[in-house]
């Protein structure tokens, strides 16, 4: 082969082995599931949460919050009486944790160190997600009943607003900058609001999302990854003008997170799926894969630093149907619940 051709045959090897670089963006995560940290006592579940510097998991489960050894799973601690728990938020510069009692109709504050409850704080009726905005300083309890939001000063726990959302609203979010963005499920909006003045800025249709539940940020491109257990879909915003950008399918979402490292979202599906999607550019996403974990596992909490994702669940039996249920929901079945491990 002459020296000239042989130049010409490596460039056009070279360009047709560089070319698909697609197919390296559609690279499977190769997570799985890694191992499970069992919890026997009894009680429903709702959201977990994940604090990695310090290595803590803390689940909502029954009356109370468990919390874990995130590598372990060994047991440091509860929270006791939080009737009817659905979310835990950290406020790890003031040291402080928060609990939404879905029963009780509060929060509970909680010292980080210590575990010893601090206060109790009437909220509105039936409180379900909850998270600190580290901006403003301030807990976001959202009431799924009373159709608001109670925001609590984390500095001295004195409640300073409350925030009519026309709806039942489900996660929420904060940008990091001054905008808080929550899902509304009943009437598939996205609300953003100011979170200096607790006004309402906007209102947004989920065009093509019915259901909104789970909900995930990334801050650096300003991308809301929003999941719809309505239609099974994973809605992608843009938070600064509400411009859907992408919809993938997933499972029956109840919770997403979002690893800011990996820059890939996570809806865990109560299918027993985690349904991936990874964001390529601020304008571009695509869908990866499906990672199986349990059936059941329907939420999410995700630990940035290991990449790890935890998921509670619980195995469950059918329950007979009645003249007075028809459709009665299955039962946990006692000693099985425990937290799924995800990861490499």
């Amino acid at each position: 082969m002459k020296p000239i051709l042989r130049s010409l045959c490596i460039v056009l090897i070279s360009t047709v082995f560089i070319a698909p670089a697609h197919l390296f963006a559609q690279k499977k995560t190769g997570f799985k599931v890694l191992n499970d940290f069992p919890i026997k006592s009894t009680g429903g579940w709702d959201y977990i949460t994940v604090d990695g510097v310090n290595k803590l998991i803390y689940t909502s489960h029954g009356n109370q919050v468990n919390i874990l050894n995130v590598a372990t799973g060994d047991s440091v601690g509860i929270i006791p009486d939080t009737k009817g728990v659905h979310g835990i938020a950290l406020a790890s510069d003031l040291n402080k944790g928060y609990t939404s009692n879905g029963r009780a109709n509060s929060v509970t504050v909680f010292d980080l160190k210590t575990n010893q409850v601090l206060k109790q704080i009437a909220v509105g009726t039936n409180p379900d997600a909850i998270f600190y905005d580290e901006f403003s300083k301030k807990v976001y309890a959202f009431n799924g009943r009373s159709k608001d939001a109670t925001v609590i000063d984390a500095a001295n726990d004195m409640v300073v607003a409350t925030i009519p959302l026309g709806g039942k609203p489900e996660t929420g979010v904060s940008d990091g900058k001054g905008k808080v963005f929550v899902n509304i499920e009943d009437t598939n909006e996205e609300v953003e609001i100011d979170a200096t003045t607790f006004k309402i800025l906007n209102r947004w249709k989920l065009d093509g999302g019915e259901e909104p539940s789970g909900l995930a940020i990334d801050r650096t491109t300003n991308r809301l990854f929003i999941g719809c257990g309505g239609n099974k879909t994973m809605v992608v915003m843009d938070a600064s003008n509400g411009k859907v950008l992408g919809k993938f399918p997933i499972g029956g979402c109840d919770g997403v997170a979002f690893d800011p490292e990996l820059k890939q979202a996570y809806a865990s599906n109560g299918e027993g799926t985690i349904s991936v999607i990874r964001e390529l550019s601020a304008d571009k996403f695509e869908f990866v894969e499906n990672i199986p974990t349990e059936r059941g596992a329907r939420t999410i909490g995700i630990d940035v630093l290991t990449h790890k994702l935890y998921l509670p669940t619980a195995q469950m039996k059918p329950v007979e149907p009645t003249a007075d249920n028809a459709h009665p929901r299955p039962q946990q079945i006692p000693g099985t619940f425990h937290i799924v491990v995800v990861g490499k």
